[in-house]
């Protein structure tokens, strides 16, 4: 092959190598490269050779398998920024069939049926509403914090009613687990490969289980599964076309801007390039290629079968709004009291609490997430939890008005949309 015909491989790697389309096809390549280069004046000679091209067959593998990435090991790969050839280029390794996004069904675990409860509870969850001084102590608190409002209404209100709101959150946790497969590589370096033997089932390979209810994300090697390939983005050749002088090895001169004069009031040749307007590139020391990134100079790919594993925390939250006119969504980070904490590997709906709204809304969600996640995840354990959150409305006059606020939560925050002292600025708003 040419020294010129070996240019316009690099140059066209990234438009025509990637897609291997019909204007550049691997059999045209030939399967050995012999290229003497010297590097001398601008002028380049040396030795590059490869044998293996990515059409050639997988080399024999000798050796046991790997003992660092059985099954049994569970440590995330590390990335390394390798990536492996496109997957129709690859082996068919049995089980393995498809890879892509979607997650793999879960084997059969069993069938766990939630245990009903013995009795319902017995207990009704009712909370008095807070004192007239509580109430009008927080008020203040209120009003002293927001710099536009008057504090003479807080102070010479009167109270008319004091309600109590017994609003419940229902929150249902459901931890799954999911794995999906694809194509890994990393640069290969002579490490043993293990490529002999049965692969196992996705999901019979076994992998600890993190804390419960926490997101977490997991990769591991599966066994039997490697092979090992020419790297697709250099071609073999552990070198790829620099992307700075366009494979040149050299680039304009920023001290003259190329023209090879000094910019100066006296007309001399630049110093930095000699007058000739271009100096060695320094990303690739004038070489005009550069280390392949994928195989780090190797020239092949230890290419392998990764399997990730997602373990997520899906929630459902239900608040059982009493139409109270209390907007629901500042109650997300007010923390209540729990009542009820419930969890099995699958829950049963919470039945015969006081409230039946919290009966419909724990059935509906249970439902739900079983049919949501059963069929493409691996359910590992489910938690229902029942909070009070303490909810007082508070009717109130002044100047012959009647007004309303509310006060929420543990913390007795306030909240009100219709105070009657603020100042311009505020009312436009």
């Amino acid at each position: 092959m040419s020294y010129k015909s070996l240019n316009l491989i690099l140059l066209r790697r990234d438009e025509q190598i990637s897609g291997y389309s019909a204007a550049l096809p691997l059999s045209s390549v030939y399967s050995r490269f012999s290229l003497n280069e010297s590097y001398s004046c601008g002028s380049r000679r040396g030795r590059m050779d490869r044998t293996h091209l990515l059409s050639d067959q997988d080399e024999v593998h000798t050796g046991p398998s790997c003992p660092g990435q059985s099954y049994a090991d569970p440590n995330t790969m590390p990335d390394d920024g390798a990536t492996a050839p496109p997957a129709d280029l690859m082996p068919v390794i049995p089980g393995y069939e498809s890879f892509g996004p979607n997650v793999i069904p879960p084997s059969d675990f069993g069938s766990a049926q939630p245990q009903a409860p013995s009795r319902p509870p017995d207990r009704h969850f009712d909370i008095p509403a807070i004192s007239e001084e509580l109430a009008q102590e927080a008020f203040t608190n209120y009003v002293s914090s927001k710099c536009c409002y008057g504090s003479k209404p807080a102070r010479e209100m009167v109270f008319t009613d004091l309600q109590s709101l017994n609003t419940y959150r229902y929150r249902l946790e459901t931890f799954t687990e999911s794995r999906t497969t694809e194509w890994d590589s990393e640069p290969y370096n002579g490490q043993v490969v293990d490529g002999f033997g049965v692969a196992p089932a996705p999901w019979s390979i076994p992998v600890p289980i993190p804390s419960l209810f926490k997101d977490c994300e997991k990769a591991v090697r599966v066994p039997h599964t490697s092979t090992v390939k020419g790297c697709h983005s250099c071609l073999n050749l552990g070198r790829s076309a620099c992307g700075r002088c366009v494979n040149s090895g050299r680039t304009r001169c920023g001290a003259c801007s190329g023209t090879g004069w000094t910019q100066s009031s006296e007309r001399r040749h630049c110093t930095m390039c000699r007058g000739s307007g271009m100096i060695k590139c320094h990303s690739c020391g004038g070489v005009g290629s550069i280390t392949c990134k994928t195989c780090e100079g190797q020239g092949k790919l230890l290419c392998f079968i990764k399997l990730k594993i997602t373990w997520k925390n899906n929630i459902h939250v239900a608040v059982i709004d009493k139409r109270s006119g209390f907007p629901v969504e500042y109650l997300d980070q007010i923390p209540g009291e729990k009542l009820l904490t419930d969890m099995a590997p699958m829950v049963y709906p919470v039945v015969g609490f006081p409230d039946s709204s919290v009966n419909v809304a724990s059935e509906s969600a249970v439902r739900e997430h079983q049919a949501q996640f059963s069929t493409t995840c691996h359910i590992l354990q489910q938690r229902q939890t029942i909070e009070l959150i303490p909810i007082t409305r508070v009717h109130y006059t002044w100047n012959e008005k009647t007004y309303i606020y509310f006060v929420y939560g543990t913390e007795h925050k306030v909240y009100t949309k219709d105070y009657p002292a603020k100042c311009c600025c505020c009312s436009i708003l």
